[in-house]
């Protein structure tokens, strides 16, 4: 959460901000990316170091024996119901769930509920690092819904989808989310049923900053193919379980 989320306390000064801006924290895979490629480098200079030393390796005869080709009709094409990749490649905004009766739709959301990866990336502390990774984890576009309830809590959902012409994008982004979550202190998790491995947080120490009401903060993270789901929630009083969990499961069972 950047220093500009903030919820301000009606006794402060007239110039300071009168409504919350949820911002998402500042970060990126960078670290996790960084310890990978130095870790893969290690391997290779390590597999190469033990191959120097063993004899030559007999090769296998370039004979091998014919395979029957397969007969018959093919497998059925999936139903539209079994078929992920119809509600994946529509309107990726019908998937959100709906805001609920009696809060006000966030105006930070934008316009038509899509974010570009520019404006993706500007959402984070350091958009200029966030950029060029983006790129390279494959972002596709991202999907978003958010709402205020009662002047002190705002709720946003992100919808993120990769392109995973390579590998399981979604799955690794979720996996970095996990690992920055559970970074800081006072922070409790669940996981979420049905997901796998899917994660609800509630981080019990507010961020507090002089003149402002205490920010308390609440997340989940899981993933569907090629979708990262990411929830965020804050507010000015702590933040139940019951309600970040409430939130994750009917976003996934949307999905």
């Amino acid at each position: 959460m950047s220093e500009d989320t903030t919820i301000v306390d009606p006794g402060t000064t007239a110039d300071a901000p009168s409504q919350p801006v949820p911002r998402r924290r500042g970060r990126t895979t960078l670290l996790i990316a960084t310890a990978a490629v130095l870790g893969l480098v290690a391997g290779t200079c390590t597999g190469f170091l033990v191959q120097a030393h063993r004899a030559p390796t007999k090769l296998p005869s370039l004979s091998q024996p014919v395979v029957t080709q397969a007969k018959g009709p093919g497998p059925d094409p999936l139903s539209a119901a079994q078929d992920h990749r119809v509600k994946t490649n529509g309107d990726l905004r019908k998937l959100l769930i709906a805001r609920p009766k009696g809060t006000r739709e966030a105006h930070w959301t934008g316009s038509d509920g899509w974010m570009d990866m520019t404006e993706y990336a500007d959402s984070y502390k350091k958009p200029a690092n966030a950029f060029p990774d983006l790129i390279n984890n494959e972002f596709r576009r991202a999907a978003v819904a958010g709402w205020e309830q009662g002047g002190t809590t705002t709720v946003e959902i992100r919808l993120v989808q990769f392109r995973q012409e390579e590998s399981l994008k979604a799955d690794e982004y979720a996996d970095n989310e996990y690992f920055w979550a559970e970074k800081e202190a006072g922070t409790r998790s669940w996981s979420l049923p049905g997901t796998g491995d899917g994660m609800a947080y509630v981080h019990t120490r507010p961020e507090t900053k002089p003149g402002y009401l205490p920010m308390y903060s609440a997340e989940a993270h899981a993933w569907r193919g090629d979708i990262a789901m990411e929830i965020w929630i804050y507010g000015t009083r702590p933040i139940a379980k019951e309600k970040i969990m409430d939130l994750a499961k009917r976003q996934v069972g949307r999905l």
